[in-house]
């Protein structure tokens, strides 16, 4: 059945092309030969009908002269006849070299076939093969380059390919200046609209890309943790609240205009068991919203615990986590954070270990505090 469909198709195309086909194209000319050019019968026809243009152009160009000339010497013949007719002389010899010299060229040009077009060569070259290598065209080549050179610019073009700088899609580029001193906290809002920046220097300063005009300036700064450095900035998942972790022991909650909303409580640090305390007791780290529950979050500390809280609640945590290694000992978290759905908290400690517990896993006692049980699962990092 292939043999005979290949067979029926070849017949088609060698009857010709489809009348239907042309109809429904709108244009025929189906199945006629491509024409062929000849390149360089092209070139050749262009090279000679460009020498024969050439030659027409000065011979004009002679005429022209020899008329000028003719015009000025019957001027010159009112006024000095013995000296007009020198001058023909002249002129008649000149232009008899001149005639001869351009039937000389177009002999040499017809019997050349390889005709130079554009200016004549130096004297120097007259007669002698074109070679561009040397030294009185080109000049002296530069020196070769040192093997430690050559490795350097290798280098330095390996690096450049390397960076992955190089490879953001990015088509435009500003810069922000936030203060003199680092900037150790950032906080995107979720739309995108909005910036929130802090730094060693205690201020938080808020930046809307929509409302920002050529000078670049944040709309509002602010002290909301007065003379603690800012550690962390989080805008929450609806993004009318904003997560401030400083260097002071009570993490903050401001709205999107930088207006305080909760302030967490601070813990007794003479109590030993941290669990029995009502807040932090040392100084945060860093902090992470709930990414399901409206209002909640967490914050980690110097005082080894993980604790949750609420906003609608700052006087009191909502559960604590303390981390232990091994042996049972405390160990400091350096920051933590939800999974996606909001049932683990993960700690990362300074033993190398990361340490997730499950949220739900907690109890309460008698006293009303909320604290962990003491099951978790540990990850060492080598």
């Amino acid at each position: 059945m292939e043999r005979s469909g290949a067979s029926e198709a070849t017949g088609s195309d060698a009857s010709g092309p489809d009348p239907q086909l042309a109809v429904t194209m709108g244009f025929t000319g189906f199945g006629k030969k491509a024409r062929t050019f000849d390149l360089e019968a092209m070139f050749e026809q262009t090279r000679r009908t460009a020498v024969e243009r050439s030659r027409k152009t000065l011979e004009a160009r002679e005429k022209e002269e020899e008329m000028s000339r003719e015009k000025e010497l019957r001027q010159n013949e009112d006024i000095e006849p013995t000296s007009s007719r020198s001058n023909v002389v002249r002129d008649c010899s000149k232009s008899s070299s001149r005639d001869t010299s351009s039937s000389e060229s177009e002999e040499s040009s017809d019997s050349s076939g390889d005709e130079l077009i554009g200016p004549p060569l130096p004297p120097k070259m007259v007669g002698k093969p074109v070679n561009f290598m040397d030294e009185d065209i080109l000049g002296t080549l530069p020196p070769p380059l040192n093997e430690e050179e050559e490795a350097e610019e290798e280098e330095e073009e390996e690096e450049e390919e390397e960076n992955p700088v190089h490879k953001i899609p990015d088509s435009h580029e500003i810069t922000l200046k936030h203060g003199t001193k680092t900037v150790s906290a950032l906080g995107l809002d979720p739309s995108g609209a909005r910036l929130v920046t802090g730094g060693y220097d205690y201020d938080v300063k808020f930046w809307d890309f929509a409302g920002m005009d050529a000078s670049f300036k944040a709309f509002r700064s602010l002290q909301p943790c007065e003379c603690h450095q800012i550690k962390s900035l989080q805008y929450s998942n609806t993004g009318d609240m904003i997560l401030v972790v400083s260097g002071s022991s009570q993490a903050k909650v401001i709205d999107r205009d930088g207006f305080e909303v909760m302030e967490c409580i601070k813990g007794d640090q003479y109590i030993v068991d941290m669990a029995n305390t009502k807040g932090h007791t040392a100084m945060l780290h860093t902090g992470s919203w709930h990414p399901k529950i409206k209002g909640e979050f967490m914050t980690c500390s110097n005082d080894a615990t993980v604790r949750t809280w609420e906003v609608e609640n700052p006087k009191k945590q909502k559960s604590v986590f303390k981390p232990r290694t091994m042996q049972g000992k405390k160990v400091i978290p350096t920051t933590c954070t939800y999974s996606r759905d909001g049932n683990l908290i993960a700690a990362a400690c300074q033993n190398g270990s990361i340490q997730i517990w499950d949220r739900n896993l907690t109890l309460k006692l008698s006293n009303g505090t909320v604290c962990m049980l003491w099951a978790h699962t540990e990850v060492c990092v080598m």
